[in-house]
């Protein structure tokens, strides 16, 4: 059997639909971009004009990579783990769906908030930079390769952590462990980040070139690994 969009979409749309109703998946993807958000604007809304040079040494903007790394991982966690306690992942398994497209439902029902959520908290904190802060720290801060490395690496890291979330769903009885597990599973990825934002790893080119290969073979690899994990008689019966 080939994949069918439509029984993707319909996984993702469903997955959606259960994201607006539970209010704790809501509130996580309201407080993690509100963290990585108002700490920069404070510190840079009273940073002097003679900070900018300290600043141009830094790359303050990726430091929000961080959410891209976070969103997404809460949210896969839940996603399979979250059928089973329901009681509503028999009777999906069932159906003739195909485990790939079950995934991929799954992980596109995640991947698409998470990186509107990004977009928006970064286009939000440039606006406030441009507009507040000091014109030279507002130069040394928006730089168009920071603002390209946002673009590219917010989806590829978002990917990753999807399907490592997803992993973790599949083997996991209870939510909260699960997005425990999925919220830990991706700190190394905001530590990466992080050193890369305050200079602790130097930002060059080859750096960034060979983590996008690092990410893309991993999002790749990622769906063809989860697929295998995934164990329809084990999740319908509980058992192994």
């Amino acid at each position: 059997m080939s994949l069918s969009w439509r029984r993707i979409r319909a996984i993702a749309r469903k997955e959606l639909r259960e994201y607006r109703r539970s209010g704790s998946i809501v509130a996580t993807m309201a407080i993690f971009p509100l963290i990585f958000l108002i700490q920069p604007i404070a510190v840079l809304f009273v940073a002097p004009s003679s900070s900018a040079i300290s600043l141009a040494h830094y790359h303050l903007l990726l430091y929000m990579l961080a959410i891209p790394a976070l969103v997404p991982a809460y949210l896969a966690a839940y996603s399979v783990v979250g059928e089973r306690q329901q009681g509503t992942l028999e009777p999906l398994l069932t159906t003739p769906i195909l485990r790939e497209e079950f995934l991929m439902g799954k992980a596109l029902a995640a991947l698409v908030p998470s990186v509107a959520i990004a977009y928006a908290v970064y286009a939000l904190f440039l606006a406030c930079v441009v507009l507040f802060a000091q014109p030279a720290v507002a130069s040394a801060i928006v730089r168009a390769p920071d603002i390209l490395a946002q673009v590219v690496f917010t989806p590829l890291l978002a990917c990753w952590s999807i399907w490592v979330g997803t992993a973790i769903s599949t083997r996991s009885s209870d939510v909260r462990v699960a997005q425990q597990l999925g919220l830990l599973a991706s700190l190394p990825a905001v530590v990466m980040t992080s050193l890369i934002a305050f200079d602790v790893i130097p930002a060059t080119l080859g750096l960034a070139l060979g983590l996008g290969a690092v990410l893309l073979v991993l999002d790749g690899s990622g769906w063809r690994i989860v697929s295998a994990m995934f164990d329809r008689e084990r999740l319908i019966t509980g058992t192994g």
